[in-house]
């Protein structure tokens, strides 16, 4: 019985040896016709690239999105900033998009403030750019869209010098609620409706200026759809109504978590054409921010809705 054992042992041990190599053999690719190697699997396409150019807008600022998912994202000045692009990016992961997604923000300043001081930084191809400009256009004469189509221009000229087939897109924000209730806004004692209409003529002025620039990104057309919809309060200085959303910051100037989302969600579908219903109540990014399913879903639809009108 020694014996025997010892005879196996020594058959075992041979097995050893021989099995890697016949493992090699077995796995070694094909050769071809012309003797080459056959790749075992494609190579991986290249994300596609997309740039955000904005301010506090585009962060996500005074709300908890604004750090949120930095890790995702590049931020070009290395600020940590997450916000709307951070949330692109996680409904992007979520409907296996791949996008490698960067942002280019300062709080405050407008279109041309990038242009001047620094394009250094986003002056490479892109496949996509979004421009965010500031909220009222211009800090002196709000409404006034002189500046903007000119560093619309400016812009637009860099980023096709690049890559002339880039897609560029301009976001349309919201109606500043201290800009239509309050005496000294600007749009004072007009609809809610009406600062964000007069935003969006500029960006389609700016559109039909440029030809490069594929499209507008209807943002403050969804938040007044949202009001329209009952899915959010209009009106935050007499108390917001019960089961609406509050889609500004306490500020009444920026936004909240919801109405950030709801710009993502806006971004996010108009870019990609993907339905944005399709992420579900259970989505990821509103739901670690604090939405919940309902809220989440009522969002998404109005974006869906808004996208759907402005085709």
């Amino acid at each position: 019985m020694r014996y025997g054992h010892g005879i196996w042992s020594i058959i075992g041990s041979a097995a050893l040896v021989v099995a890697p190599a016949a493992t090699a053999k077995e796995s070694a690719p094909a050769p071809t016709a012309a003797g080459a190697a056959t790749p075992v699997a494609e190579q991986k396409a290249a994300p596609r690239t997309i740039l955000f150019v904005g301010n506090s807008f585009t962060q996500g600022a005074h709300s908890a999105a604004r750090n949120w998912g930095a890790g995702k994202v590049t931020d070009l000045n290395g600020a940590g900033y997450g916000g709307v692009p951070a949330l692109f990016k996680t409904f992007c992961e979520q409907a296996g998009l791949d996008y490698d997604v960067s942002l280019e923000t300062q709080g405050g300043k407008s279109l041309g403030f990038h242009y001047d001081e620094r394009r250094q930084l986003f002056d490479r191809a892109w496949d996509v750019v979004v421009l965010q400009e500031f909220s009222t256009l211009d800090r002196a004469r709000p409404g006034d869209p002189a500046d903007y189509l000119m560093n619309v221009e400016r812009l637009v000229k860099l980023f096709t010098a690049r890559n002339p087939a880039v897609d560029i897109r301009l976001a349309s924000t919201w109606t500043r609620a201290d800009q239509v209730w309050l005496p000294k806004g600007h749009w004072y004692g007009k609809p809610v409706t009406a600062m964000a209409d007069e935003l969006r003529a500029a960006a389609d002025r700016a559109q039909r200026a440029n030809p490069a620039v594929k499209g507008i990104l209807p943002v403050g057309q969804a938040w007044n759809r949202a009001f329209a919809e009952g899915v959010a309060d209009p009106n935050p200085y007499d108390g917001i109504a019960f089961d609406q959303l509050d889609l500004w910051a306490y500020d009444h100037y920026h936004a909240s978590v919801a109405g950030y989302y709801l710009s993502a969600l806006v971004t996010f579908g108009s870019i990609t054409g993907v339905d944005p219903t399709s992420l579900g109540p259970r989505e990821k990014g509103g739901d670690q921010l604090g939405l919940g399913a309902s809220q989440i879903s009522a969002l998404q639809r109005v974006a869906r809705n808004q996208l759907a009108a402005s085709r």
